[in-house]
């Protein structure tokens, strides 16, 4: 017999070799049926695994968040074990779970079109209703080699020749028998297909053998799964929503930017479009006044200043660079970030302790060579502007500052009603520094992070080259995830630019460095706002903020005599004096989503009056233009939602 202990500290004995599964029928049957795989100590494993030593179970139901990776990389097994049947000279790619469901890749005599898809699925369903068992097998590694090789599945024969060097056996899994379906994995699955309920294939793409456009072409099939068929619902529509919200579709028909081949990657603002990225960048401003001090750099430097700060040799390929014509040389760029130039400014004068925190921020235009294939709408580009801050201070200013700087991140997200998360990133492994520097910088992170008293998850190896960091992720209106602000603390550039402080005792110090975010690229800010907002943007941001609305010719002098009001008071309003019914204006407005139609007609002109109607709350009913004045600006400043 051997023990395994329970997560409550409790223990059972069970027998030598018995399944994990037996742990879970001794605790109760309801267990047991539930059970998806399980924790045999730390690592994860079917049901049917062997327990041949004393160990620490935890069962894992659907209600555990690790769960719904295993079930979504299941049903990739599913979504190949349905494609194999139709198609049978497919060869088999990977299909690992993703953040929102799954993909499988496949190399195919044709792509797929959405007839194929449906076959597809349809299959899939076929055999998850057959309730056929997911089985681990462990063959010798040659003879796996020898039987994807023999079935012409050269891409498997190669994973396994990388993936298992050394090794004399390698895991496979089946459903119900390598006839079936049988695919070179480590798992853990669910214990049979029948589990596998709601789910729905989404889309396909054209994809290469492990992403290298050398390799051969193959067409990658998404789809998505959840435990129930409401959440498998919900997520469908929350797509569907997505797509009505896409910035890219909204921008061009609130005619808020343009995209043109002539500069990939660059944005170019229409009016109204200005309007709203100004807006934005005031109101960043407004925040920023009184604690910190806005500079601007310039924009192209030789690679000696990259060369110093360790861009040069870990970043380079990312950087547009430029040719020198007095060395004929491609050794001078266009900055992609504002540290070093910041660095630079800092270092011009002599510091005193006084002065610290020191808080400098910039606004400038970054270039980043992306990939082609990488360029989507505002969210990846080339050339942006972030609201980019460096903070110079003393080792034992830390923990305050990153106080202050995380409610003054967390208040910005809270003005765009953003729900926002936290999470500390440690060192990754490519960086610069020795592991002393890091253990200083990272224990002084967390310290500072804990002080606050916020939550946090961890990431692991996702700091920046020179630093560890907090990041924050902000949630929109549609429950998507972004990953935006960031904290970071940094040792080695004060090292590398030799940044000193004159501290109370008269002698020099090594200043401390913390990198600082919160929009990220403005861009990409602003692409989440338009799709937060679909569109409908608060009063206080809108790029129009209300549209006069003549109802005859007649009424159009006294239209622009309002609107000149507006103006001449801080709002942003236009004049709808096209030849059109009002009706057919009003629904213009309503569709280029403005907050505000003020209509206009014999009453109101004599009055001096608008009849107001809301972008949201429909008819409002007359009232006097000042009063509308005087309401729209309290808005305003309450940078109010709705």
């Amino acid at each position: 017999m051997i023990t395994v202990t329970l997560p409550d500290g409790s223990a059972k004995e069970v027998e030598h070799g018995a399944p994990v599964k037996a742990v879970a029928e001794a605790i109760s049957p309801r267990l047991a049926e539930a059970a998806l795989v399980a924790y045999v100590d730390d690592q994860l494993v079917d049901l049917t695994y062997p327990l041949t030593r004393d160990a620490a179970i935890r069962i894992v139901t659907s209600k555990n968040p690790e769960a719904l990776e295993v079930y979504r990389h299941s049903t990739a097994h599913l979504l190949a074990a349905a494609v194999t049947a139709l198609f049978p000279k497919v060869q088999c790619g990977i299909g690992p779970p993703i953040e929102d469901g799954f993909y499988y890749d496949f190399i195919v005599e044709r792509p797929f079109v959405p007839e194929d898809l449906e076959a597809i699925e349809a299959r899939m369903r076929e055999i998850a209703a057959r309730d056929y068992v997911y089985e681990r097998q462990m063959w010798p590694r040659q003879e796996a080699i020898d039987f994807f090789a023999g079935r012409g599945e050269p891409l498997k024969v190669q994973l396994i020749e990388e993936k298992t060097a050394g090794q004399k056996e390698v895991s496979v899994y089946t459903i119900k028998d390598r006839d079936v379906f049988v695919d070179f994995c480590v798992g853990p699955h669910v214990p049979t297909s029948g589990r596998l309920k709601a789910f729905k294939l989404t889309a396909t793409s054209n994809a290469y053998w492990k992403g290298d456009a050398s390799n051969a072409p193959m067409q990658r099939v998404y789809g998505t799964a959840f435990f129930s068929q409401k959440q498998l619902d919900e997520h469908l529509a929350r797509i569907e929503e997505a797509k009505k919200r896409d910035h890219r579709k909204l921008g061009r028909e609130l005619d808020l930017f343009q995209l043109h081949q002539v500069s990939p990657g660059a944005v170019f603002w229409t009016p109204r479009g200005t309007t709203l990225y100004n807006t934005l960048v005031a109101f960043c401003q407004s925040r920023q006044k009184a604690d910190f001090q806005e500079i601007k750099t310039p924009l192209l430097y030789s690679k000696t200043l990259w060369e110093q700060s360790g861009h040069w040799g870990k970043y380079r390929d990312n950087m547009f660079l430029v040719m020198n014509n007095e060395t004929n040389e491609h050794d001078m760029s266009l900055k992609p970030m504002n540290c070093p130039s910041h660095h630079l400014y800092y270092a011009t004068a002599r510091r005193s302790y006084r002065e610290l925190p020191l808080r400098l921020v910039t606004f400038d235009v970054l270039h980043r060579n992306e990939l082609s294939g990488a360029l989507s709408g505002l969210t990846r580009v080339r050339q942006f502007a972030q609201d980019d801050c460096h903070v110079y201070l003393r080792q034992d200013q830390i923990a305050s500052e990153v106080k202050f700087l995380m409610d003054f991140i967390l208040g910005h997200y809270e003005a765009f009603g953003l729900a926002s998360s936290i999470k500390f990133a440690t060192r990754p492994e490519t960086r610069i520094g020795d592991d002393a520097m890091w253990d200083r910088a990272e224990a002084a992170l967390r310290s500072a992070l804990e002080a606050t008293g916020k939550p946090y998850a961890i990431k692991e190896g996702d700091g920046a080259f020179y630093g560890p960091k907090i990041d924050f992720d902000v949630t929109d209106s549609l429950g998507r995830a972004w990953q935006l602000g960031t904290i970071q603390l940094d040792y080695a550039a004060p090292e590398r630019f030799d940044l000193n402080y004159v501290g109370e005792d008269n002698a020099e110090h090594r200043a401390v460095v913390i990198h600082r975010a919160v929009c990220g690229s403005l861009e990409r800010f602003i692409a989440i706002l338009i799709e937060h907002f679909a569109g409908a943007f608060p009063l206080w941001l809108a790029p129009v903020q209300a549209i006069v609305l003549p109802i005859a010719d007649r009424h159009a002098d006294y239209a622009r005599e309002a609107a000149r009001v507006l103006d001449a008071a801080g709002l942003r309003a236009e004049v709808d004096e096209r030849k059109e019914k009002v009706n057919y204006k009003i629904r213009e407005a309503q569709l280029q989503k403005i907050p505000y139609m003020l209509v206009v007609g014999d009453r109101e002109a004599a009055e001096r009056a608008v009849a107001v109607r809301s972008r949201a709350k429909g008819d409002l009913g007359p009232r006097p233009l000042d009063q509308f004045v005087t309401d729209a600006l309290a808005e305003v400043r309450a940078k109010a939602l709705s």
